[in-house]
């Protein structure tokens, strides 16, 4: 029988799973080296900014907008929280690493702009009460505007609370080029 190849999305998720799981009184963890490799992604230094800016005395220069992320404008805000405009999906990272999280958020948001979805919904979680805002919350906003996910990503905000509220992220993907 020739096994199929799990997706990056799929190996997450899967993982997830294996975790969770206890086996049976009398047996052992399977050890397949490749259902126990760990997921790796390439790690993503925030760009260093100088303070002072270019060292010819110039202010820096801002990132062309074009392809930066927006806030979404306060009418689309308002009808996804209303149910006005369709959410074409949503993804859960709750209690994900970072790494799980970015690998699955990145192979859904490329799933749902191939599909030609407008509109997701991400939620993070707010993170432990005793320690402020939760990781995955503060580093998916900063992820929405790096490149892998800026090509893809149109704009992003807070949802709504029967959303999940300051939990989750409303994401409005890029049309296709070509597409209207």
């Amino acid at each position: 029988m020739k096994r199929k190849r799990l997706s990056a999305e799929d190996r997450v998720l899967w993982s997830r799973v294996a975790r969770s799981a206890v086996p049976l009184k009398g047996k052992a963890f399977p050890d397949d080296e490749e259902e126990t490799l760990p997921l790796s992604v390439p790690r993503q230094e925030p760009p260093v900014s100088s303070p002072v800016g270019p060292q010819d005395g110039r202010a820096p220069q801002p990132a062309s907008s074009s392809r930066n992320p927006r806030r979404l404008d306060a009418p689309t805000r308002r009808k996804l929280a209303t149910g006005r405009l369709d959410i074409g999906g949503r993804v859960d990272l709750h209690g994900m690493t970072q790494e799980e999280a970015h690998i699955l958020l990145l192979t859904f948001l490329r799933r749902a702009f191939e599909e030609e979805r407008r509109y997701v919904l991400v939620i993070t979680g707010k993170g432990s009460s005793g320690r402020g805002a939760g990781v995955l919350r503060r580093a998916v906003p900063q992820w929405l505007s790096t490149e892998p996910f800026r090509t893809i990503v149109g704009g992003f905000e807070e949802a709504a609370r029967h959303h999940g509220g300051a939990g989750a992220i409303y994401v409005r993907l890029r049309r296709k080029a070509g597409r209207r």
